[in-house]
């Protein structure tokens, strides 16, 4: 931790890709959403370079993919939501080395805060269902600022609530989203190389560390 540079005083964690693989999820509730429209389903990986922009530009894409309506927006909206509470978790894992690199930073006193675009119910109670919670000071989702991520808005309310300086508070992600958010932030940012990061490579997406497990944190551009 000791080489990071800046020195890290707080820690910002995406959630999606980043800590838990949650593809499945995604998968298992679209699917049901489409049954229920009496829509085809899309491939697992349609959804796996779709999600990362929030569960409206997933949804509204979906509907593009299939030939539906946009019209049929809010009703796909409101059996997302339905079927999403219930699944939440069910097909989803926690990547190795995610609970290791949380106790390294929470041994280090620093405050830790997940920022998802992830509606923020389903987050909270993703990381309960995945023993994570414990490891964050804040958990903050799509819906708790007017604009998400790639927009910097989230990260810099982030800090506030953390208490810390952008210019030393470490975003770490697993897209380019992530990315644009943390440098127009002003924040220093590391990507996870086994994320989603819309089916391309995240080497190709500018970061100031790539890390292929959350645990390996002394591993230099």
């Amino acid at each position: 931790m000791s080489m990071l540079q800046p020195a890290p005083t707080g820690f910002m964690i995406d959630l999606d890709g980043t800590m838990v693989d949650t593809l499945g999820d995604f998968v298992a509730v679209l699917s049901q959403v489409l049954d229920d429209l009496a829509l085809p389903r899309v491939s697992r990986e349609f959804v796996e370079h779709t999600i990362g922009q929030g569960s409206e530009h997933l949804i509204r894409s979906v509907l593009r993919e299939v030939g539906g309506s946009q019209d049929q927006y809010e009703p796909a909206w409101t059996l997302y939501q339905r079927h999403y509470e219930v699944l939440n978790g069910t097909h989803a894992d926690v990547f190795p080395g995610v609970e290791a690199g949380l106790r390294q930073i929470r041994a280090l006193g620093l405050p830790m805060a997940c920022l998802t675009n992830k509606p923020a119910a389903f987050a909270r109670d993703l990381l309960r269902r995945k023993a994570l919670d414990v490891y964050f000071d804040h958990v903050f989702g799509g819906d708790d600022f007017e604009r998400k991520k790639p927009d910097p808005l989230p990260l810099l309310k982030t800090c506030e609530a953390l208490g810390t300086s952008p210019a030393t508070t470490w975003m770490v992600g697993d897209s380019s989203n992530d990315a644009k958010a943390a440098n127009a932030a002003g924040c220093p940012v590391a990507l996870v190389s086994y994320g989603y990061n819309h089916g391309q490579p995240i080497r190709d997406v500018r970061a100031d560390v790539y890390l292929d497990r959350l645990d390996q944190w002394l591993v230099p551009v």
